[in-house]
């Protein structure tokens, strides 16, 4: 028998990071790696990094060494490094960290099994050296798909086949008879493998993967690489077979959902594929996240305001709302701009759930600025608010900028805009008392004595959770993946309370 090998998953960041595991899993389980779920149980553990912002660089630093001290009291033997902050660094970080015993980059994903193994061998690989991945594909976003191929895309798959410009609905490929049960088919040449690494009613589906845009804040297109959808019908044949899974809600994740299509031939082809995924049978929701406000269109927000089982959620990337900011930004928009699109898309649907992030103390904000966004911020009435204070990336253009702001002004501004995002929140969650809500049911918490979910204006782990009371579900016969009709009736900050409705109501 073959010697057993085993590896665990260590996740860190956004949820396409969780998809890029999910992938990464299913490629081992493909080579007849054990999967398990504590990193002290695997002889490899494969910290999946991000190196989005410097606490999340932090995160991932600690995450290492912490795994790296297995190797003393553990079966733990190796410790590999994979993800954003690997695939940004490289070598850096390889001679930075010599706790990992390798650094991995998204070229070698392709191999991963190889790799694990010559390092859990006892050999080295080298460590993955770091390019501008905007570079490695055309300009034009329409000759992208077939140069695609040799370019490694997690999510994407290996191999690019001619683009598609309409929603089709592919049959899975016949299935490998030796393919390890729970492993997800490929569904065409370009689709990925997949293995879920939990048993969660809800998973993450990859709509595309990098960005076009050049937000001079961010560095993630330089590691991510230039915007490339995924096949319409590859991204159905993942959703149908995480329905069979016992998904109930999918999310759709890339860094510009909005942005779909364009290098397929249609920039709506979003438009055509929501309702595709909503008629995906065991499927209760579809949730699209990361939109950008600039490149709103009336169809798409007829599409998530009205299209059954795809919620009215709207995960707006708007950063700030002073013109001068988003000018500095190399983004587009002001606080009026910004309010009329949530006045649209209420007057469509007025308990639409609306969130966003926003930077403040960014490279010459004045007070004015500051004032500008808080007018926003304060009559947006928004469900959830992120505040992160400006720091400078590497290799980004606003880091090359003058008229930086004292870290004590941006620590100033940051607590005072997290302070009022906190109050107006909450405030945003006490007008939902009243409200007639669909929950998802995700668990049990004994603390607080209720059923844990949510609702259609609340996306996984960001936005607030609903809990609904015990004694009001009592003899109902909930479980995680449940749908159930309730009344909010109280609210504890973001989150809300309430009971289920009669039991003939409640849910299926």
């Amino acid at each position: 028998m073959p010697e057993r090998r085993t590896v665990a998953l260590v996740t860190l960041g956004c949820a396409r990071n969780e998809v890029d595991s999910e992938e990464l899993a299913g490629r081992l389980a493909a080579d007849g790696w054990e999967l398990v779920e504590n990193a002290e149980d695997a002889d490899v553990a494969v910290v999946n990094t991000c190196g989005f912002v410097e606490a999340a660089k932090k995160d991932s630093v600690d995450a290492l060494l912490e795994a790296n001290d297995l190797k003393d009291h553990g079966r733990t033997q190796a410790v590999v490094a994979v993800g954003c902050m690997a695939e940004r660094y490289g070598k850096e970080l390889a001679d930075a960290l010599p706790e990992a015993d390798g650094v991995l980059g998204f070229d070698d994903y392709a191999d991963i099994s190889n790799r694990l193994q010559v390092i859990l061998s006892g050999g080295s690989v080298e460590a993955h050296t770091p390019r501008d991945r905007r570079k490695l594909l055309p300009l034009s976003p329409v000759e992208r798909q077939q140069a695609a191929a040799s370019v490694a895309l997690p999510g994407h798959g290996d191999t690019a086949e001619a683009p598609e410009a309409a929603v089709a609905a592919v049959p899975p490929a016949n299935v490998p008879s030796d393919l390890p049960e729970g492993l997800a088919p490929a569904s065409g040449p370009r689709a990925p493998l997949r293995r879920r690494l939990d048993t969660s009613p809800v998973a993450s589906v990859k709509l595309a993967s990098g960005c076009d845009r050049r937000c001079s804040f961010c560095a993630i297109p330089s590691f991510r690489g230039s915007f490339v959808s995924r096949r319409p019908s590859d991204v159905l044949n993942e959703t149908r077979w995480l329905a069979e899974q016992g998904v109930k809600e999918i999310m759709l994740v890339s860094e510009n959902n909005t942005s779909y299509g364009k290098d397929l031939g249609d920039i709506r082809l979003l438009e055509s594929l929501l309702p595709e995924l909503a008629a995906v049978d065991g499927l209760e929701r579809v949730r699209v996240s990361y939109l950008q406000p600039a490149e709103m269109r009336p169809g798409l927000i007829d599409v998530l305001t009205s299209t059954e089982k795809v919620v009215p959620y709207f995960d707006l990337s708007f950063q700030h709302s002073a013109p001068d900011v988003l000018r500095a930004m190399r983004r587009f928009g002001d606080t009026d701009r910004f309010l009329e699109l949530l006045e649209t898309i209420r007057s469509k649907a007025p308990t639409a759930g609306a969130r966003s992030n926003f930077i403040v103390g960014f490279p010459g904000e004045t007070e004015a600025d500051f004032k500008e966004l808080e007018r926003f911020v304060t009559h947006a009435r928004l469900d959830a608010i992120g505040v992160f204070g400006y720091s400078d990336e590497d290799g980004t253009e606003a880091a090359t900028y003058e008229h930086k702001l004292p870290q004590d002004v941006v620590d100033e501004r940051l607590a005072h805009l997290s302070r009022l995002a906190e109050e107006l929140t909450a405030q945003r969650a006490e007008e939902r008392i009243g409200e007639t809500l669909e929950v998802l049911v995700e668990s049990f918490d004994e603390e607080e004595d209720g059923w844990i979910g949510r609702a259609a204006h609340q996306a996984p782990e960001t936005d607030g959770q609903v809990i609904v009371t015990a004694d009001s579900a009592e003899g109902l016969g909930l479980a995680p993946g449940r749908m159930v009709r309730v009344e909010v009736v109280a609210t504890e900050g973001v989150d809300l309370v309430a009971e289920c409705l009669m039991a003939e109501e409640a849910g299926r």
